[in-house]
């Protein structure tokens, strides 16, 4: 029996994560593909947890999240960006940023409206918006420098744009917004009626001493936007799937009333945890150093290697072109690279949705540094 004639995925299989991670079990290989650290979070951290299930919070948390998370949620945001989120009615703790930015799409988005996507881009986004019964429009991203063409953006609005997705610092590039991208981002979508949803769960992983220019700065986009972010990249926690959504109180309305339905509420030890683990800023602070001494230690390794890396202004990723050792496709040789040389990567062409003539992968450098240092060895053989 057929039960499913038609999917509302057709073009959904596993997730290239899943399976590069699956053949990176299998061959034992070192696993610098899936974007999640292989060192544990802080042991105070987890200390807080025990003693959050110790004291009896053990049942349901509020819909929309412990007030003394969400609390810390908006001292965090008005305190790095300017912005004055109302706890009570803009804020929402979520089962991390994919449930997030899941719960926006089907909040805002409605059968026949079209929304803007910058390509390459996240997995999840695409088979959000079908879900919802709209419209993806793809903008590609510059090639040089994976920076966003504006006027390509501007173009690409429609009376039916409903809502513009942007992600930065961006997986998969490690991109970044500067003030100037808000800046015309503002000049799209005054006098209209676009939404816009922000993926912003790297905010804390910019180098250079660079700031992160979150769309929580500027009131004009804030007005309009849902802004997510996710504790799992920020506290090394990705297992525990704790993130949230800052909008303003008509969109946070929309947001709720579909992420009750969703999960209704998140993990109520790891809420009063991390809320506790948030009046300390110094552990969001010293993340930038953190991450940048890895990003540094993997690219000088790779440095005479015939690996060319890309800039990486933020995120824990890292893209390098192969073209000097390889013409593969980039599913070929990530493949080839897990079976061969024993260290597994994301080939780039997964984040787009039609065929890509580069030779480009992404590994992933949040790892222990012995860990980086097995695979740099392995790396520079090739």
């Amino acid at each position: 029996m057929n039960y499913f004639k038609t999917s509302k995925l057709p073009d959904v299989g596993t997730t290239i994560f899943t399976v590069m991670s699956r053949l990176a079990e299998q061959q034992g290989a070192i696993n610098l593909g899936q974007g999640f650290p292989d060192f544990n979070c802080d042991p105070r951290l987890q200390s807080l947890v025990a003693e959050a299930m110790h004291a009896g919070h053990n049942q349901y948390a509020p819909m929309a999240g412990l007030a003394a998370l969400r609390q810390a949620i908006a001292t965090k945001n008005a305190r790095l960006y300017g912005h004055h989120y109302d706890p009570d009615t803009e804020i929402t703790v979520t089962a991390g940023g994919t449930q997030a930015l899941m719960t926006a799409v089907l909040a805002a988005v409605r059968p026949g409206d079209e929304v803007i996507v910058l390509e390459p881009v996240y997995d999840s986004y695409v088979p959000a918006i079908r879900l919802a019964g709209g419209s993806p429009v793809y903008v590609q991203l510059n090639a040089d420098d994976y920076g966003v063409p504006w006027d390509a953006v501007r173009a690409a609005v429609t009376h039916r744009t409903r809502m513009l997705i942007v992600n930065s610092p961006h997986n998969p590039s490690g991109a970044i917004f500067s003030g100037a991208d808000l800046d015309a981002l503002e000049t799209i979508v005054r006098d209209t009626g676009i939404l816009l949803l922000a993926d912003e769960v790297y905010e804390h992983i910019v180098f250079d001493g660079l700031p992160h220019q979150s769309l929580s700065r500027r009131p004009a986009l804030a007005e309009r936007a849902f802004v997510v972010s996710s504790f799992g990249k920020t506290f090394h926690t990705t297992g525990w799937k704790v993130g949230y959504c800052c909008a303003p109180a008509e969109l946070s309305t929309e947001f709720r009333k579909v992420h009750q339905f969703m999960v209704f509420a998140v993990s109520t030890p790891m809420q009063h945890a991390l809320a506790a683990w948030l009046a300390d800023p110094s552990h969001y602070e010293t993340l930038p150093a953190f991450y940048q001494a890895k990003r540094d230690r993997f690219r000088s390794g790779l440095a005479t290697s015939r690996f060319r890396m890309l800039p990486c202004p933020g995120t824990y990723f890292q893209l390098a072109d192969y073209s000097a050792i390889s013409t593969e496709t980039e599913e070929a040789f990530a493949t080839r690279l897990t079976m061969e040389h024993g260290v597994a990567a994301i080939p780039v062409a997964a984040f787009h949705t039609r065929p890509v003539e580069r030779c480009m992968v992404r590994f992933c450098f949040g790892k222990k540094n012995e860990t980086l240092d097995r695979a740099l060895e392995r790396l520079n053989k090739i």
